[in-house]
């Protein structure tokens, strides 16, 4: 199906002229990182996210909804290939948080995209990682690039491991120093492949997408709002940080609704 694009626009803001440039691609992963925010709620309310572009653009475009990596990334992935980019789907394993020789499984996804006519590197966009650490906009696929995407500050850096492709890593500077958010190697993969992750992260036991409301919502003031269960954490523009602990599911609806935009469907009993 081709997506309605001009809804696609509106809902994320943007306004440029769509054509498959290196400036459009910036531009569009910025908008779209700002305009439509992560969330879990289906996985929480017991069904699992549906990948289809059709119900992508229902839920994400038209519905006031958000999603998580695999509805947010597939969906930019339809859009890019619709205006000529060539993206190809890469799976990362999170390694923000990650204890020292943890090795956890490969979770996440994310997108190289290629410029059509341009000579220059590859880019991966990623505007389905729900952390202040995330991208707001694509970075080269290229050791030691660094993005300033403010208020943010990314670096891609290789790391050793036993594969037989280079394993690459993306850091986000916190503090005067770089942590790790994920690390992924170029094998591509296919919708299927995605298909079969989002459908065990949205009902094994042991995933926490099932177990709490997880949202995240980056703004234009370059400030950040994050809730982990009833935890919301609000970092203000200057870094400033502001946490507290909401009362109940009645005030998770409505920090949902204004807080993150985030509309909870009609009759959903949300987890204490």
């Amino acid at each position: 199906m081709k997506l309605d694009l001009d809804a696609y626009f509106a809902r994320i803001g943007w306004t440029g002229e769509p054509r498959p440039t290196v400036e459009v691609l910036r531009s569009l992963h910025r908008a779209h990182a700002l305009g439509i925010p992560f969330e879990n709620l289906d996985p929480v309310l017991g069904s699992v996210p549906s990948l289809d572009p059709a119900d992508l653009e229902a839920k994400l475009v038209h519905g006031g909804r958000g999603g998580y990596c695999y509805e947010q990334n597939t969906l930019l992935a339809a859009v890019l290939r619709q205006l000529g980019f060539t993206v190809t789907l890469l799976t990362a394993r999170v390694t923000l948080g990650a204890a020292p020789g943890d090795i956890r499984p490969r979770s996440h996804i994310l997108l190289r995209v290629d410029v059509p006519d341009v000579a220059g590197p590859s880019y991966v966009a990623d505007v389905g990682f729900g952390s202040i650490g995330a991208l707001l906009e694509p970075i080269e696929l290229v050791t030691g690039a660094e993005l300033y995407d403010a208020p943010r500050h990314h670096r891609l850096v290789t790391v050793a491991h036993d594969g037989p492709l280079e394993m690459w890593e993306v850091q986000a500077e916190k503090g005067g120093s770089w942590e790790a958010q994920y690390a992924f190697t170029a094998e591509p993969f296919e919708g299927v492949d995605v298909e079969m992750i989002n459908w065990y992260i949205a009902t094994g036991p042991h995933s926490p997408f099932r177990q709490a409301v997880y949202a995240q919502r980056a703004l234009p003031d370059s400030s950040h709002r994050s809730l982990a269960g009833l935890d919301l954490v609000e970092t203000a523009g200057d870094g400033t940080i502001r946490e507290r602990l909401l009362s109940g599911p009645d005030e998770l609806r409505e920090v949902l609704k204004d807080s993150f935009g985030i509309h909870v469907p009609e009759g959903a009993e949300l987890p204490a």
